[in-house]
């Protein structure tokens, strides 16, 4: 059985963030059990690295999109899908431009920049 070139970069991708969780546990061991019980009184300490540094997990698109990061969030373009004109600029630095498609509808679709 063959697997397809999507499920096997999931498949890295899963395996790596396990890792890093992995790594991140041990880095930060969990406090003794005389410091849990502290007094109220006591101020609060930081927080630990494993509290305060949580794993991100990166999207992964598909074979024929592009991983893209417009106005702030991940996306996965492809030619034809609508878009956002006032992004263009964004667009534009991953190979698309955004484009009105119909003079009489303001709608637009992004298009590949040859």
């Amino acid at each position: 059985m063959a697997l397809s070139h999507s499920l096997i970069r999931r498949l890295i991708l899963l395996a790596a963030t396990a890792a890093a969780a992995f790594a991140a546990g041990l880095a930060a061991p969990a406090a003794p059990a005389s410091q849990a019980s502290a007094s109220p009184a006591a101020p609060k300490s930081a927080p630990t690295a494993q509290q305060a540094a949580p794993v991100a997990v990166l999207k992964t698109c598909g074979r024929g999109y592009t991983r893209a990061v417009i106005g702030g969030q991940v996306k996965c373009l492809r030619a034809g899908q609508f878009c956002a004109h006032r992004y263009d600029r964004q667009y534009r630095r991953y190979g698309y431009r955004c484009i009105r498609y119909d003079a009489s509808v303001h709608r637009y679709r992004l298009t590949r920049i040859r």
